[in-house]
């Protein structure tokens, strides 16, 4: 179990620095990742998935519209709440960071045996499960 939860780490370290824009913080790509998946969300839903308290998705959330990588929207029933949608600027970003990412991996990739790089794959489908339990 120690090595796998080291090796995560160490893969995850890594490719956080891989990054399209060094103004925003880890988190606040999470964020917009997270955007990206569900398309809009409440800030108390994006923190109980981003597992952060409410007050500092509210302060996230205001850096990113600040940046123009978010827009607040009135709630369609709730008009007590606001929904989060990404702006185009951040799904532009999203898409390049995932393609250095995606390119930085294959450069890791390269350097694997069939075996190993088969292995990787059978693992990857396990690996996105245990992100999302």
């Amino acid at each position: 179990m120690n090595s796998l939860r080291s090796a995560v780490m160490r893969l995850s370290r890594r490719l956080k620095h891989q990054r399209v824009d060094e103004s925003l913080s880890p988190t606040e790509m999470s964020v917009l990742g997270t955007l990206s998946l569900c398309g809009r969300a409440t800030p108390g839903e994006l923190a109980r998935k981003e597992h952060v308290q409410p007050p500092s998705m509210t302060r996230i959330v205001a850096l990113l519209e600040a940046k123009g990588l978010v827009r607040l929207e009135p709630h369609p029933e709730d008009r007590r709440q606001k929904v989060v949608t990404r702006t185009e600027q951040a799904e532009a970003m999203l898409e390049e960071s995932r393609r250095k990412r995606n390119a930085f991996l294959a450069s890791l990739v390269e350097g694997l045996d069939e075996d190993e790089w088969a292995k990787l794959r059978a693992a990857a489908p396990v690996l996105e499960k245990l992100a999302h339990l």
